[in-house]
């Protein structure tokens, strides 16, 4: 394994909430040991699945939450594997874990009984609403966490007989693993700084409640309550529409208006091209815009020929929209430096030359399968930490058998010598 976490161990406890923690961490190069139940995690059994074949193996979720991950099943119930638990713990520096809270604890396997012996150890725990909260023994999924937290809210139409809608893609996963990796780097960050390890406590609902935009802020500050609306930003008051239909029937979004003096020219340029300015009333703004040197909507909102020149150019944009194909608009706004978008499909998405070019499309060698299988990348670039799947997602139990030999090892070097001040 290489990357910018190599060298550090973490045993992870396989779940639902933290997986993807585990997967960001295993990517970045750590050696993440998945620990599972006999038979394999339950999450092996959500679909869809490879080849249709509901196997414990062949899980889609199980795979893209678990790519470059170790497997090691153990019974924690068993006061064996919990002795193997307690090795393995002895030999990493981070444990990545989202129980209910009191079943470490009852078990004798917890932070505090871990951690007196090993106090450089970072210990991450993921529930949903914190350890100290009641909540966090109920059940949760991601339907009724972005229901609870407010993220559903922020979705849905300007139509508001309609109600608000569910993220697709595990948006609650997704952030609250993100949260938990980055809280767990810190702290990595800080035992390098200090020697010492410190117990992370992450909420599913905080993470996730922090993540609505300006929802949270603007009632918590001024008691407003923001209003979904069709492909833009939840807001007190309604804004601008911004999506608007493309001459081949698809959807494109107008993004955030120029203000800059060369936007309204490259708008004027791009009408020209097309040929397309006398069937534009709207363009005589857009001149004064450049003649002006752009505006400043902020500051001259209540200008009414800034308000007319802003108008000019959504009016420009939706123009151009309706006379080309969908993703001709796309493009061609790209290459001018004008932030508008396209509304594509995840399987667009994916097979799109702009995630193409950033190496987004990742092939991993599935040897059990006898063939390639290629994965969503990165979800963020780094110029400096570089990020990468190292391997084929886990087979249940795949690597006991080596990961309890590493717990032995440890066992045997700290009965030789005292615990180092730094993480293993």
């Amino acid at each position: 394994m290489t990357g910018p976490l190599q060298g550090v161990r973490v045993v992870e406890l396989a779940s639902f909430w933290g997986a993807w923690a585990g997967r960001l961490l295993a990517d970045l190069g750590a050696d993440v040991l998945v620990v599972e139940p006999p038979g394999g995690h339950s999450t092996r059994s959500f679909g869809p699945f490879a080849g249709d074949d509901p196997h414990p193996d062949r899980s889609l979720w199980w795979w893209y939450y678990n790519t470059s991950k170790r497997s090691v099943v153990l019974d924690l119930d068993d006061p064996l594997d919990a002795d193997h638990f307690r090795r393995l713990v002895g030999g990493a520096g981070v444990v990545l874990e989202a129980e209910r809270p009191g079943r470490l604890a009852a078990l004798h396997l917890d932070h505090p009984d871990l951690r007196a012996e090993q106090p450089e150890l970072v210990w991450t725990s993921v529930t949903t609403h914190g350890r100290a909260s009641p909540r966090s023994s109920g059940p949760w999924t991601d339907l009724t966490m972005a229901a609870a937290s407010g993220l559903a809210w922020l979705n849905g139409y300007d139509d508001h007989s309609l109600p608000p809608m569910r993220g697709r893609g595990n948006q609650t996963l997704q952030i609250t693993g993100t949260h938990a990796a980055l809280a767990t780097l810190v702290a990595l960050l800080h035992r390098d700084a200090t020697g010492s390890g410190q117990h992370v406590d992450v909420s599913a609902f905080a993470a996730c409640n922090v993540t609505t935009e300006s929802g949270t802020f603007a009632w918590l500050v001024a008691g407003e309550t923001v209003q979904r609306q069709t492909g833009r930003h939840a807001s007190v008051n309604p804004t601008m529409d911004v999506q608007v239909r493309a001459a081949d029937g698809r959807y494109v979004t107008t993004g955030f208006l120029p203000q800059d003096a060369k936007d309204f020219q490259a708008l004027l340029d791009w009408l020209d091209e097309l040929d397309l300015r006398a069937t534009c009333p709207e363009v005589v703004f857009l001149q004064i815009g450049v003649e002006r040197g752009g505006i400043d909507v902020v500051k001259e909102r209540d200008d009414p020929e800034v308000i007319a020149i802003f108008g000019a150019a959504r009016a420009a944009l939706v123009h151009i929209a309706e006379n080309v194909a969908a993703l001709t608009f796309f493009e061609g706004a790209q290459h001018r430096d004008l932030q508008c978008g396209i509304i594509f499909s995840p399987d667009e998405a994916y097979e799109n030359s702009h995630f193409s070019a950033r190496g987004f499309q990742s092939t991993i060698r599935h040897d059990e399968l006898g063939r390639d299988v290629r994965y969503p990348g990165a979800p963020f670039k780094m110029s400096a930490s570089p990020w990468a799947i190292r391997r084929r997602p886990p087979l249940v139990g795949e690597h006991t058998g080596e990961a309890l030999a590493l717990g032995f090892e440890a066992a045997a070097r700290s009965d030789e010598q005292p615990p180092p001040t730094q993480g293993r």
